[in-house]
């Protein structure tokens, strides 16, 4: 076979793989056809709650993988071109973005969906030298003022379905009363889980909790008092400085344990625990499924983390 014979029958193999896999391979099989692409976890779960089983639901960001580090590969970015709509955090995956750009497709952008908090209202206090030195490299992954890790606000992720809902409503309009149901559930469920953190945490023996890095902003409405060890992006670098002042901090407020994290490396956790002689303790920051979650879902993991704060800060 010639060189430019093979050729032909690769693109034409290739062609067929995408079609398989952007589209599914019949109507049934692809929830009727509708196909709703989620940038990573928390974005999947909620829209996979509001469209129900007349959409397939798929995530750019499969089991295991950090979604900041997300790079599209040919199949992925035909999926993200074939969907109804794409759900995306602008700023947190620049891949994303980058695709969506270029596709013109659908998109709705939990940035706008949701209201965003100010990192400055989460780092009072922390404007020492080192801090600020430690948090420059978040400028590199375009997060820049806004805290993106909104799902760790239950009632947010509420604010998020009600969005879901009205876009796939806008694709499929004999379906709005459906997803704007299944959107109210879904609201229900959240608000009690906002219920179960305001009552679990109200009555602790320490507010200061010391996590890997800052991804859990958002829970500072409970009353925690949280501090990182890195910066907005698990991949940033913590200084000396830093360090020092979660030492001193640590001993000061009598803080128990340092949390590291699923998907990321706890080096920085365990040798800041070590050197201390405290405990290390997982605080999954939701943003993608590992192995060992593989059976959770987001309600479950955020209940794991309220029980592994309780047990941390001495709550009764």
């Amino acid at each position: 076979m010639s060189s430019v014979a093979r050729s032909s029958t690769l693109a034409v193999a290739l062609s067929a793989s995408l079609l398989l896999a952007g589209c599914g391979q019949s109507s049934d099989a692809a929830g009727n056809g509708r196909l709703a692409v989620a940038s990573f976890y928390p974005l999947a779960w909620v829209t996979e709650r509001v469209a129900g089983d007349d959409w397939t639901v798929e995530s750019l960001t499969k089991p295991g993988q950090e979604p900041h580090d997300l790079e599209l590969d040919v199949a992925q970015t035909a999926q993200l071109e074939s969907a109804d709509l794409v759900v995306l955090l602008h700023d947190f995956q620049p891949a994303v973005d980058d695709a969506v750009e270029t596709a013109g497709v659908d998109a709705l952008d939990a940035a706008e969906a949701v209201e965003l908090i100010p990192v400055a209202e989460e780092a009072e206090g922390h404007e020492d030298e080192g801090h600020e030195e430690g948090h420059e490299e978040e400028d590199d992954h375009g997060h820049g003022d806004l805290d993106p890790h909104f799902w760790h606000d239950p009632l947010l992720m509420a604010d998020l379905a009600d969005a879901v809902a009205e876009r796939l409503g806008e694709a499929d309009p004999d379906g709005a009363a459906t997803y704007d149901e299944n959107a109210a559930d879904l609201r229900s469920d959240l608000e009690t889980l906002d219920e179960e953190y305001e009552a679990g945490l109200a009555s602790c023996e320490r507010d200061a909790t010391v996590v890997s890095h800052d991804a859990f902003g958002y829970l500072a409405r409970h009353g925690l008092h949280l501090e990182a060890i890195a910066g907005l992006s698990p991949d940033a670098e913590a200084t000396a400085a830093d360090l020092g002042r979660l030492q001193g901090l640590i001993e000061a407020e009598g803080v128990t344990t340092v949390f590291s994290e699923r998907l990321a490396s706890p080096k920085m956790a365990e040798t800041l625990a070590e050197d201390l002689g405290i405990t290390t303790d997982v605080l999954d920051p939701i943003e993608g499924l590992a192995d060992e979650t593989a059976d959770e879902d987001y309600l479950s993991l955020m209940r794991q983390n309220l029980e592994a704060l309780r047990r941390a800060n001495g709550c009764s």
